[in-house]
C-alpha cells in the first residue's frame, strides 16, 4: 500500500492510505511476459523470411543491372570492360553493386567471354554466394 503524507491545508496530518494502489502479481507478469513471446514466436519467422526475400530481390535487381550496363559499355567501346572497376571509373556505374547475400561489392565471381577474339575479361557475373533462393535454385546460377 501507499501512503501520502504532508501538509492539507496549512495543517500537518497524518498519513492517508490509498486502498486501490498495489503493483502487479508475479502471476500477472508471467502471463503478460507468455502472451509476449507467443506473439513474438508468431511474428519472427515472418520477419526473417521477408528479409531473406528481399535480399533475393536486390541480388537480383544487382545482376540485372550489371548485366545491362557491360551491354552498353560493349555497345558503347566495342569491347568488354577489363574489369568492374573499369565500368565505374568509365562512369557507366557510380559503384561496384553491392551482393547482399555474401555482404559485400567484391565478391562477385567474373564470367569471361567465351570468344578467344573477344576484347575484354568481364562478359558476366554471378553471385559468389553457397547455398540456394528459397525456390531451391543455386545463387550461382541466378
Amino acid at each position: 500500500m501507499v501512503r501520502i503524507g504532508g501538509r492539507r491545508g496549512g495543517q500537518t496530518g497524518g498519513t492517508r492510505v490509498l486502498p486501490f494502489a498495489r503493483g502487479f502479481t508475479l502471476i500477472e507478469l508471467l502471463v503478460v511476459l507468455s502472451i509476449i513471446a507467443l506473439l513474438l514466436s508468431l511474428a519472427v519467422p515472418k520477419y526473417i523470411h521477408s528479409v531473406d526475400v528481399a535480399k533475393e530481390a536486390v541480388l537480383n535487381e544487382n545482376l540485372h543491372l550489371v548485366r545491362e550496363t557491360i551491354d552498353k559499355f560493349y555497345g558503347d567501346k566495342g569491347r568488354y570492360p577489363e574489369s568492374l572497376e573499369e565500368l565505374v571509373n568509365e562512369k557507366y556505374l557510380r559503384a561496384l553493386p553491392y551482393d547482399p547475400i555474401t555482404g559485400s561489392a567484391n565478391s562477385w565471381t567474373i564470367i569471361p567471354p567465351e570468344s578467344p577474339d573477344a576484347r575484354g575479361k568481364v562478359y558476366d557475373i554471378k553471385s559468389s554466394a553457397t547455398g540456394s533462393t528459397l525456390n531451391g535454385r543455386p545463387f550461382a546460377d541466378l
